[in-house]
């Protein structure tokens, strides 16, 4: 029997970026305190040229600094890329979760629209045609519950927006997309069945964009994030709320002058009889 082969060092590398960028995202790792890389080697047991690339990694992420005489300082927040999908994804795997959705979907409420408005002035008729078979697409995938689907065609519907503007750096934010989308289905907050309100915006979307249709473009992509804003705002409060206290047992009542007060229910050996369940 052969022995298990040896992680590679790049497997090891990319291991030690993500746990310590995650670990940085979430605050473990706090702003302004000093990482040791021969305290990294020892921790995760890697070599020190794994630990000098992660460092290097993290570094060109704005989330590491290496100082003369001080070492490698972690950075706060303000000094990371907010546009490299790593830290993103880190962000939305912490519990800083719903304000990087926030965030990202106030980007998306001042991109989006106009990226829309654009397309539907400069897509050609052709483009426009293959983006209202697309929000086909996307329809019947949402209809049948097909989850996985529906995601890889949302991301593709929206990057071919972000496209169709004609902007490059429109073009470009489609991995900005690309994190929101896939991050509100991988952490749950996202509802079981696509909205039908949704399914048929998209198909709005792609309609005013093929008619040349600007200021119903603008408006129907504008919903789409104000819905998806509202979506996850919705699950994520029923996600937070505290559960109901279990009813406790009744209040004893007083007794009147001169009787005995009321026995108490009868148990059985083992069980107590169960109060009634609270209304409302």
């Amino acid at each position: 029997m052969k022995p298990p082969k040896a992680e590679s060092a790049a497997d090891l590398h990319s291991v030690l970026v993500q746990n310590l960028g995650r670990s940085i995202a979430e605050g473990t790792l706090a702003p302004h305190s000093i990482l040791r890389l021969d305290e990294l080697e020892a921790q995760h047991g890697v070599s020190r040229s794994v630990v000098r690339e992660a460092t290097r990694v993290l570094s060109s992420k704005g989330m590491l600094e290496s100082r003369r005489r001080l070492g490698t300082v972690v950075q706060p927040e303000e000094s990371w890329n907010a546009y490299d999908p790593e830290v993103i994804r880190w962000r939305l795997a912490s519990s800083k979760r719903l304000e990087q959705l926030q965030a990202l979907n106030e980007l998306r409420g001042a991109i989006e629209p106009q990226a829309a408005r654009l397309a539907a002035e400069r897509a050609s008729w052709d483009a426009g045609s293959d983006l209202v078979a697309h929000a086909a697409r996307l329809w019947a995938a949402g209809q049948r519950g097909e989850n996985d689907e529906f995601l890889r065609l949302d991301i593709q519907f929206h990057a071919a927006v972000l496209k169709a503007s004609g902007n490059p750096m429109f073009a470009q934010l489609h991995n900005l997309v690309t994190e929101v989308l896939t991050g509100r289905t991988e952490h749950g907050l996202m509802p079981h069945l696509p909205d039908h309100e949704a399914l048929q915006l998209h198909v709005d979307v792609a309609s005013a964009i093929q008619r040349g249709e600007a200021y119903a473009a603008h408006a129907a992509m504008s919903r789409i994030v104000e819905q998806s804003t509202e979506e996850m705002g919705d699950i994520w409060s029923r996600h937070q709320r505290p559960a109901a206290p279990a009813p406790g047992p009744a209040p004893a009542l007083s007794s009147a002058p001169g009787t005995q007060p009321a026995p108490a229910p009868e148990t059985q050996r083992g069980v107590t009889s169960r109060p009634s369940p609270a209304l409302g």
